[in-house]
């Protein structure tokens, strides 16, 4: 019997896309109190805005009451999943280590104060894994009929000049793996993750009422894009980094404000905790007078507040004023929150602008220059073989909305 509680939080997920493929009906999933996991490779030292929404989920998962399992693959980590095209280059266990432990401090700073999780990593048991055992209790229900059916697996074999290495091709068992085992060690019954793991997360689904005789289910979330239609990602190269030393507080909420007219409904749904009603009325009040940017102005404070600290919103208005306003400047502020870049004397304010992010390439930098467009400490500069005197704190900007402050 499903009850009024489960199907609520379907109707909430649902409402707020938050769910695309679901092994059972998701009233059903959802009727009874889990012990889910979500997983995450340490292939970067951070999560990016990609993951943020299974991080927001988590937590809503969470105030539910259902048990959380953080999962970081230490273990996995070390194979990689299969990419549209290429295979992972395989990292050093030091830096899988380090990387690793990185992700296990973000997530506890993002979680810790909001919800009750058990933080894994799954070094601790697939790096122990004998292969003959691993094999016979894993491998014989799996058919490679099966494996090579999946999408990305096929894709890749039918493709001339990028064939799929057996490491890659095992993958799927390693998750599967790993479902089993949280399974066995603390009753996890539910799974969640991108849809583009979906197969894979299936195998544990499959692996567990194989080997345990159990039912056990799982759900995934659609894929979130950015304004050209590609996922957010390291490999995509549009990342936005959650952590503040890879992209600082400023910048990132300057990612949420300059989100597109078509987009911001989503993303408030997504990445806020703001009731759906409330949603409506703000996206309303949007289309009312799209220039206000009120949509935008609400998406960025919510979720820089959620990731960077109840005060961040503020702190940053103050950077944007001290960069491009009158308010004096307060060097430990904008140092913490501004994009910084750390300057020499003698270095060429083209590779600055470059190396600090203020432009893609060194034609495009010495296009600024000459337009007139970059400024050091306010005063214009227009010579293309400019050097960059770096005395304490400097603020150099590209434009009137671009700037990184010189440390």
């Amino acid at each position: 019997m499903i009850n009024s509680i489960g199907m609520e939080l379907a109707e909430e997920l649902n409402g707020r896309g938050l769910v695309q493929d679901h092994s059972a009906d998701l009233s059903r999933i959802l009727n009874e109190k889990r012990t889910v996991y979500v997983g995450v490779d340490p292939t970067a030292d951070s999560l990016h805005v990609g993951h943020l929404a299974w991080v927001v989920l988590m937590k809503r998962l969470g105030d539910a009451g259902h048990k959380l399992i953080l999962l970081v693959g230490g273990g996995t980590g070390m194979i990689g999943d299969p990419k549209e095209k290429g295979e992972r280059d395989l990292k050093s266990l030091e830096e899988i280590d380090r990387n690793a432990g990185a992700l296990e401090a973000q997530l506890r700073s993002l979680l810790g104060d909001r919800a009750e999780f058990l933080m894994a990593n799954n070094a601790e048991w697939l790096r122990d894994v004998k292969l003959l055992p691993f094999l016979r209790d894993v491998g014989k229900h799996f058919t490679v009929n099966e494996l090579i059916k999946r999408e990305l697996i096929k894709r890749r074999l039918d493709n001339p000049d990028d064939s799929i290495s057996y490491t890659e091709f095992t993958y799927s068992l390693l998750q599967a793996y790993d479902y089993w085992e949280l399974n066995q060690r603390y009753g996890c019954d539910l799974q969640i993750g991108g849809s583009d793991q979906w197969t894979n997360i299936l195998s544990g689904v499959e692996l567990i009422r194989k080997r345990e005789g159990k039912e056990v289910f799982a759900f995934s979330l659609p894929l979130i894009t950015d304004s050209t239609g590609r996922k957010f990602g390291k490999s995509e190269g549009n990342a936005v980094w959650l952590d503040r030393e890879k992209t600082s507080p400023y910048l990132f909420y300057q990612f949420w404000l300059n989100v597109e007219d078509a987009k911001v409904g989503d993303y408030l749904k997504i990445y806020t905790e703001l009731p759906l009603e409330e949603i409506e009325a703000i996206v309303s009040e949007h289309q009312a007078d799209p220039g206000a940017r009120m949509a935008q102005k609400r998406l960025a404070e919510e979720v820089t507040r959620f990731v960077h600290g109840e005060d961040a919103p503020l702190k940053v208005a103050s950077v944007s004023s001290m960069l491009f306003g009158d308010t004096p400047v307060d060097e430990a502020l904008l140092k913490e929150y501004a994009p910084t870049y750390i300057g020499a004397d003698g270095q060429k304010l083209v590779d600055v602008l470059v190396e600090s992010g203020l432009a893609k390439s060194k034609r495009e930098a010495r296009d600024f220059v000459e337009s007139g467009a970059v400024s050091l400490r306010g005063e214009k500069i227009t010579d293309v073989e400019a050097t960059v005197s770096v005395s304490g704190l400097s603020i150099l900007k590209r434009g009137k909305r671009n700037a990184v402050v010189l440390v």
